[in-house]
């Protein structure tokens, strides 16, 4: 089955700086922007690092630098100075799904994303990925139906009703194989744009006793 990259999403126009871009002008293009950091980038459009509104303003706090204004004896700081490393990035053909992860994983709002050589393409933000809930139910349905059902499962036409409200997927009706039940729920609950599943499908045969008791045959030492 096919899963939303994060290709798919980002924003190809990023905002970035340079490790010498003086401190004052990262904060400028943050608000200018609105954004909550800007990636920096060495000659090669390498990303070397991030600096976000909270690294800004923890180089502010009194007593980070020598003197009230911040200026050390190399002149005042720079995003260099400020930045965060190393940066995390994420690929552009990694899936949404991991994107969303890592971003929950690190607490962070924003993900530079570079191609195979680590250069910068794009970005995608929280509100980016957010949009996969925003897919029609008529496009979820027929992805349940086509991709799931029929294209993996291999569940004959008719024996399973699909109905999808607001991204919850409600499922009706009968598969072959008890053993098949888990991964049609786990199937469908990895689709984008689900945002729960009610299963009511039934088993008419049931091969997970004859599998764990060949299983147990297997085990034993006589």
């Amino acid at each position: 089955m096919k899963h939303l990259k994060v290709a798919d999403l980002m924003t190809d126009e990023v905002v970035s700086v340079a490790p010498g871009t003086a401190f004052k002008d990262v904060a400028k293009l943050l608000a200018q922007y609105d954004l909550s950091g800007v990636p920096v980038l060495d000659d090669e459009d390498r990303v070397v690092g991030v600096v976000s509104q909270t690294d800004l303003l923890a180089h502010t706090l009194p007593g980070h630098y020598p003197s009230e204004q911040g200026i050390t004896a190399a002149g005042p700081p720079t995003a260099g100075d400020v930045m965060s490393v190393p940066a995390v990035t994420v690929h552009a053909e990694e899936t949404v799904a991991d994107a969303a992860r890592l971003m929950t994983r690190r607490s962070i709002e924003r993900l530079p994303v570079v191609d195979v050589e680590d250069r910068l393409v794009g970005i995608v933000t929280r509100r980016d990925l957010l949009r996969i809930f925003l897919r029609p139910d008529s496009e979820i349905r027929r992805r349940v139906t086509d991709e799931v059902l029929t294209e993996v499962l291999g569940v004959p036409a008719g024996d399973i009703d699909v109905h999808v409200v607001d991204g919850i997927v409600t499922l009706d009706g009968h598969v072959e194989r008890r053993s098949q039940l888990p991964a049609l729920l786990s199937l469908v609950e990895q689709l984008d744009g689900v945002v729960a599943v009610a299963s009511r499908v039934t088993a008419r045969t049931d091969d997970t006793s004859t599998t764990h008791a060949a299983g147990a045959r297997h085990a034993m030492p006589w």
